[in-house]
């Protein structure tokens, strides 16, 4: 439905009357646009962001007293349409399933497959003919018939597909193990007879819902971190750095070595980016707000999306043809350590590298359900600067999504189009920094910012490394400059550093560097150790300026070169850290401040 409905009072004060008009005229038309039957709608007041439904009297009470969020100017999940868009899209926001009709929607969307009217519909697999059906079709009719089939003899509520989607998704919210899904299974089983289609295992609920296109990729790699077994590799045995043996020896107490199994000693699972984006558009309920960000245009001096930043609007101006279709995608890239065993005391350390989707709208682009985990790179330790063999996999399809670019079918134009994709920056804790830029944080250049300008000293009673010279972001002749007493003795005279491009960067490089990845590791494998080399004139070869470890992979890709902001720094890490200190220090907390003898013979000093 579309709406022409003024949403001025959006910004109102919540006191004003006009806001109070405003909030009585959107509940209308709320109202007029939910199912029969239906007593909740998603709230988009400032504290839930549509994220939340509550009952139509709460939802009018939470605008009066919190706000409407601002940012919510299209109301896609009460029923208006996109404007700019032909056809529009329903209330989406909570991902519910309701019954037979959305198991056939989701299945159509999966497979990009346009609705068809119900009584043209034929769930039965095509006869072979002599153009036989392709694997495509066979899996769609396959899992079209699997969501016609009742639950047990009379159910109305569920499907079996429909069921085993709802028990998966919450398998995956309550975060339970296989073992427990699968004993949940054969309980339902014995209680409920009649229920007979039902699987009696995990491992057959996800067989089953294995055309939907959930599938990931394992990729083998070495222990030590040196190489992926993959493309042109593949089929190695070993290492062709270290010759560390591809797979584990199975051996037997009485047989020796065992025949047959083969396990590999590391395996990387990666779940592609291209066919997660292809649903997005071919999802009928996610494909209108793949355009969001150029559809709906913040006010002037604000900033309440990406598409407001001036990295963006940089890479409109360098590359018009990727900027002028708002289909093209920008992506975003975090990563991070963590440890699957909780609080156990069991050192591990696995890495998910994940995706976000910056087309689509702030107060979802950031939310789980839209946020693509790209990569797991297993423990128990972490790969540290060789992440770079890992990412191998990902730059390469990022590489294809720019050079080259996806056939994607858009479920709303109902036509075929050609998408790209670049990454904007990557999002990190400051160690994740150093593995994925190539930049360490560790030492006398610890700064990223300051690079080889970082003013550092060495403290002799803390045992660490002081990182001053702030007051040179302070404008000229500022009264703190010449504060020798409340800091460091000294005047500070000198102008702030600049921000390194990245052509300064590979400036920084010699020519034709090569990487070299790999750990150290144990004394019977025969592990290469990286030597330096010196020419003729005794000059080291292959040495960085700065505190550089490597070239980061991403300069592999063509537009990284020119990109303004490539790695951000998590804010959440730190405000948690700086506050922690701070109150910590102030409070006098056991353990948690910093002001002890040590620190105190410092700052004498």
């Amino acid at each position: 439905m579309e709406t022409n409905m003024d949403k001025s009072w959006m910004n109102l004060s919540r006191l004003d009357p006009r806001y109070l008009q405003g909030v009585i005229d959107f509940m209308a038309f709320a109202r007029k646009n939910i199912r029969d039957g239906e007593t909740e709608i998603s709230c988009p007041c400032k504290k839930c962001h549509n994220f939340v439904r509550k009952k139509i009297d709460v939802v009018k009470e939470h605008l009066v007293v919190n706000g409407i969020s601002p940012s919510y100017t299209v109301w896609i999940f009460h029923g208006e349409r996109s404007q700019p868009r032909d056809q529009g899209i329903e209330n989406s926001g909570q991902g519910n399933f309701d019954g037979q009709n959305d198991m056939e929607e989701m299945i159509r969307d999966a497979f990009g497959i346009p609705p068809i009217h119900a009584q043209d519909m034929n769930v039965d697999p095509p006869p072979a003919g002599s153009c036989g059906p392709d694997e495509q079709t066979i899996k769609f009719f396959k899992l079209l018939k699997e969501a016609e089939q009742e639950l047990y003899p009379g159910c109305q509520k569920f499907s079996l597909l429909s069921f085993i989607v709802r028990l998966m998704h919450i398998k995956c919210l309550g975060g339970w193990s296989s073992k427990s899904f699968t004993m949940l299974l054969k309980l339902l089983k014995d209680a409920f007879p009649a229920a007979e289609l039902l699987p009696d295992s995990f491992n057959a609920c996800r067989k089953l819902l294995g055309g939907l296109g959930l599938e990931y990729h394992k990729v083998h790699a070495c222990p030590q971190d040196c190489m992926l077994y993959w493309g042109e590799d593949a089929n190695r045995v070993d290492c062709k750095v270290c010759h560390s043996p591809r797979y584990k020896q199975l051996e037997d107490e009485t047989d020796g070595p065992k025949k047959g199994g083969k396990i590999a000693k590391k395996i990387v699972r990666y779940f592609p980016i291209i066919p997660k984006l292809k649903r997005l558009f071919t999802s009928t309920k996610t494909a209108g707000l793949m355009t969001w960000h150029a559809e709906n245009p913040a006010p002037t001096g604000t900033s309440a999306h990406p598409v407001d930043s001036g990295l963006w609007k940089h890479f409109d101006n360098l590359y018009p043809d990727f900027a002028k279709d708002p289909c093209n995608v920008r992506l975003g890239l975090a990563s991070d350590g963590f440890n699957p065993y909780r609080t156990m005391n069991i050192s591990h350390s696995t890495w998910p590298v994940v995706m976000m989707t910056y087309n689509l709208p702030p107060w979802l682009c950031m939310k789980q359900p839209y946020m693509m985990l790209t990569l797991l790179i297993d423990g128990p330790k972490s790969p540290g600067n060789n992440i770079d063999v890992y990412l191998r996999l990902i730059v390469d399809e990022l590489k294809e999504l720019w050079n080259v670019g996806v056939g994607m079918y858009d479920a709303l134009g109902n036509e075929m189009f050609k998408m790209r994709a670049l990454l904007l920056w990557t999002i990190n804790d400051f160690p994740a920094l150093a593995m994925l830029s190539g930049w360490s944080t560790k030492g006398r250049l610890a700064c990223p910012v300051c690079h080889v300008d970082t003013c550092s000293s060495w403290l002799d009673f803390g045992r660490k490394m002081c990182y001053l010279g702030h007051r040179r972001w302070l404008e000229e002749g500022h009264k703190f400059r010449f504060d020798r007493m409340s800091f460091d003795g000294k005047i500070e005279l000198d102008t702030c550093p600049t921000h390194l491009s990245g052509s300064e960067v590979l400036a920084m490089f010699p020519p034709n560097y090569v990487n070299k990845f790999g750990k150290e590791g144990d004394e019977d494998l025969h592990v290469r150790k990286r030597k330096r080399t010196h020419d003729e004139d005794g000059v080291e070869e292959n040495t960085l300026q700065g505190n550089w470890k490597k070239k980061s992979i991403f300069f592999e890709l063509p537009y990284w070169e020119h990109n303004l902001l490539r790695h951000c720094l998590d804010l959440m890490h730190i405000q948690k850290n700086v506050c922690d200190n701070v109150l910590g220090t102030i409070m006098d907390l056991e353990g948690k401040g910093k002001d002890n003898l040590n620190a105190r013979r410092d700052l004498e000093k």
